[in-house]
């Protein structure tokens, strides 16, 4: 279950961001029945819980909040139920650097939305292995949606 508020001000796909957690959780084998929640908020939210999560000054594009501690399965597992977390996304933060990535600014909240969720999974890009794995996972969840996308725009 994917629960998506838009608390920012600016208007985004909303539909579009929910459809993406459920294919990439489909993707990464979670269980259709785990939960995430996504949350849009605007700048000075975002800087707030920068600062008081983080302890880094002013807004970022994407935080991350597991719960569950949730991981995708090995290959004969069971897919894993339960909490995911929350995603927390500032879309005027996402729409000013989605130039500076080469991405539209829809292109760039699907990206950040799906490295928020490999965060909730236990991803992370401090080393450069976790990086080169956990980027290399993005750009293939990235290249999947928008293979399937376009297969269900014919």
């Amino acid at each position: 279950m994917i629960d998506l508020n838009n608390e920012s001000g600016v208007e985004v796909d909303e539909t579009r961001l929910v459809q993406l957690g459920r294919f990439c959780l489909e993707q990464l084998r979670i269980h259709p029945q785990a939960e995430l929640s996504i949350l849009l908020v605007d700048e000075p939210t975002m800087a707030d819980y920068h600062v008081r999560f983080m302890n880094h000054p002013g807004p970022t594009d994407v935080l991350s909040f597991p719960m569950d501690e949730l991981r995708p399965p090995a290959d004969g597992e069971e897919p894993p139920e339960g909490l995911l977390g929350d995603i927390v996304l500032c879309p005027s933060v996402t729409e000013r650097q989605a130039a500076d990535s080469g991405r539209t600014p829809e292109a760039e909240a699907d990206y950040l939305l799906v490295h928020g969720l490999l965060h909730l999974l236990g991803y992370d890009h401090a080393e450069p292995a976790e990086h080169a794995t956990m980027f290399a996972l993005n750009d293939r969840l990235i290249a999947a949606w928008d293979a399937h996308r376009q297969g269900s725009s014919r």
